[in-house]
């Protein structure tokens, strides 16, 4: 695929990586941080500039998150009787994801960029929600969009010249973003735990002072 879109982006340029990125967003299954390396790549070959294709990659990258949060926002419910989105949220991950969003929030928002397959999807349900406004989505994702794209496009940037060898980096640096959510999620819960184990104590130490006094 990284052959097909460099090609591809080579010819049409800033356009092309832009719109393919507005699709990413959709939930269409073309992984974004192929996309996103393939800008990187051209503009390692000297057919873009790279300053150019990270800010075109940022625009591409809110654009199309904002396609699905606004969605979410503007037809709420009614968007699930659409084909198209019950393809990207089927019934039953529409559910799971509200939990989660009800639960975790703009800690949620912030992650999903990160989480092919499910960004979408949270993105969609978080519009729906009314929980939060369109300014707090926008921050928080671009504030993760600012750390995943200029990644992706400047790997491609340098790496340009050995696409074997990119890849191998690319793969490298996937596993490495999984482990760090793999860990972070591990914090999040000894966190959880350790605090509801601490409510628990302070209310049984309340109970006992309770049935002294008594």
């Amino acid at each position: 695929m990284l052959d097909t879109l460099v090609g591809f982006f080579g010819e049409y340029g800033y356009i092309a990586v832009f719109a393919c990125l507005i699709l990413c967003g959709l939930g269409v299954p073309v992984p974004e941080d192929i996309t996103l390396v393939s800008g990187g790549v051209i503009s390692g070959l000297a057919l873009a500039n790279p300053h150019i294709m990270c800010a075109i990659g940022l625009a591409g990258v809110l654009a199309g998150d904002s396609t699905m949060f606004l969605a979410g926002r503007i037809f709420g419910y009614r968007v699930q009787r659409l084909k198209f989105f019950r393809k990207v949220v089927s019934p039953q991950r529409f559910s799971q994801i509200q939990k989660k969003f009800k639960k975790h929030g703009l800690g949620l928002l912030f992650v999903a960029r990160f989480l092919p397959g499910l960004r979408s999807p949270i993105y969609l349900v978080a519009g729906m929600s009314h929980r939060i406004s369109y300014i707090t989505f926008i921050v928080m994702d671009g504030l993760a969009a600012l750390i995943s794209v200029p990644v992706w496009i400047y790997m491609g940037y340098f790496f340009a010249d050995n696409l074997d060898i990119l890849m191998e980096y690319v793969h490298d640096v996937q596993k490495a973003i999984f482990l760090a959510l793999g860990l972070l999620a591990v914090i999040i819960a000894v966190i959880y735990f350790k605090k509801k184990f601490h409510s628990r104590m302070q209310e049984e130490k309340a109970e006992e002072i309770k049935d002294k006094s008594v």
